[in-house]
């Protein structure tokens, strides 16, 4: 089972403020799969890679803008950090704590 598996509090600090989202991701390295819910959005998470505690993934949000988001994250225990960039736009810190795991 992958190191990220499990619900997650998660916090990206934007230009516009920072958001709050809840992250679920399922599976291990072979078969990972993820979304993210917040401002009244859910989004799949996309081509989602585990290369030990580093993990990437894209996303495509509607709210409160219409991005496409790149990830790049590092899991340590309960808690990963690390960053999101949309396209040429500065990169905005992700920070996450873990508020359950996957059983």
């Amino acid at each position: 089972m992958s190191g990220i598996a499990g619900d997650w509090d998660v916090a990206i600090s934007t230009p516009i403020g920072t958001l709050r989202a809840r992250y679920v991701f399922h599976g291990d390295e072979d078969a990972l799969t993820g979304t993210a819910t917040g401002a009244g959005d859910e989004v799949e998470l996309l081509d989602l890679v585990v290369a030990g505690a580093r993990v990437t993934w894209r996303q495509q949000v509607r709210k409160p803008v219409r991005l496409n988001l790149d990830f790049d994250v590092t899991v340590d225990g309960d808690t990963f950090e690390g960053h999101s960039r949309a396209g040429r736009l500065p990169r905005s810190k992700v920070v996450a704590k873990r508020v359950s795991r996957e059983a």
